[in-house]
């Protein structure tokens, strides 16, 4: 009889426990994207974007918005604003407006990483203004901006124009030596938004950013590709504009390290691109071999310059996007390295970069 008694308590409390862990997911508001900005009062402005689920409603989303003085205190003042239980599970995408990525994001992602909930796969983005202004913004004919924003990102990420920076890579090359992170920048451009470029940071803060226009260059100096494309302007011929498309990229990067004897380092930064030629309208016929070298020493003199440029931009401003500083720690002594200040020797390093192209495929007709 005592035994009977003993179980029939125990799955009662066991039900209990349970009661307390339903979740009805009518009643969820599960966060889909989040922005963070710095007001002038040194507050935080959360903004979150939470889908509506109700297939009767008209209302594709409902905003939440928050001036506050951390992240988690949002979350009890957004629990005042809704009737649902707002959860961020599903979260997806992170916003920070510029003012706030400029201060330092360490302290908000750190918080956010420490969120069980939230998962390391979350993207990380820089909007250029304020970043709840656009979240809440309207665009036609996309009835949810947050899912409009996630969807383009994930599209330019695919094609290597923009790295899909999420809080995983970001932690990783913010605490790694010798690699500083970088992140997507989107804008409003009035009835739209707009990939505006990449966002370089030095250590936790955004100093700098590289155009959208010279987006998957960078790529193809930061990592290896197996996908992308670019177009090219080869200038003119005959008062007619010479453009290059050159698509399905397949890219090797490599960095090398000398050692010079007065103790500096010269860089070697190469990459070598295979890729085929969508469309051409210059005068060169491709199905020459000796047209063919030509063009791929057009395209390579061209991608080289660039790179050679966003290299001077970045020792300008002193953030080691491309990741020199891991390859040189790598040929050091862990007691070399930590006697060397990266920070000071890295803007005066000779850095040559290198591209070797190869057209693959030009087509049936020249």
């Amino acid at each position: 009889m005592n035994n009977k008694l003993f179980i029939s308590m125990a799955v009662l409390l066991l039900l209990t426990g349970c009661k307390s862990d339903e979740r009805i997911l009518e009643k969820l508001g599960m966060v889909q994207t989040s922005s963070y900005d710095l007001l002038e009062n040194n507050k935080l402005k959360v903004t979150s974007c939470v889908p509506v689920i109700d297939p009767n409603s008209t209302i594709r989303r409902e905003l939440l918005s928050a001036e506050v003085d951390s992240i988690k205190e949002a979350r009890l003042d957004f629990s005042r604003q809704t009737d649902l239980k707002v959860v961020s599970g599903q979260l997806r995408d992170s916003l920070f407006g510029a003012k706030l990525a400029k201060a330092g994001v360490e302290d908000y992602i750190d918080t956010l990483l420490r969120d069980p909930s939230i998962a390391l796969g979350v993207r990380i983005t820089v909007v250029e203004g304020d970043a709840g202004e656009l979240l809440t913004k309207n665009f036609k004919p996309h009835t949810d901006t947050g899912r409009y924003i996630t969807h383009m990102l994930e599209k330019e990420a695919a094609g290597n124009s923009i790295p899909a920076t999420t809080f995983y890579e970001f932690s990783r090359d913010y605490n790694d030596d010798g690699i500083d992170p970088v992140t997507p920048i989107v804008k409003d451009a009035g009835n739209k938004v707009l990939i505006d470029g990449i966002a370089l940071f030095q250590e936790d803060r955004y100093v700098t950013k590289i155009s959208a226009e010279d987006g998957i260059i960078f790529g193809l100096f930061r990592d290896d590709l197996r996908q992308g494309e670019i177009a090219i302007n080869l200038g003119q011929e005959d008062g007619k504009k010479v453009v290059v498309m050159f698509s399905s990229l397949l890219n090797k990067r490599k960095i090398k390290v000398h050692h010079l004897e007065d103790g500096r380092f010269k860089i070697d930064l190469s990459a070598s691109i295979q890729g085929s030629v969508l469309e051409y309208t210059g005068k060169q016929k491709l199905n020459e071999e000796k047209d063919r070298n030509e063009l791929e020493k057009q395209i390579s003199e061209y991608i080289t310059a660039r790179a050679q440029k966003m290299v001077q931009q970045m020792q300008q401003y002193n953030v080691d996007s491309f990741g020199i500083g891991v390859h040189v720690r790598n040929s050091l002594s862990y007691k070399e390295w930590k006697a060397l200040n990266w920070r000071e020797v890295y803007p005066e390093i000779e850095v040559e970069c290198q591209t070797k192209v190869t057209i693959k495929d030009y087509g049936k007709y020249s």
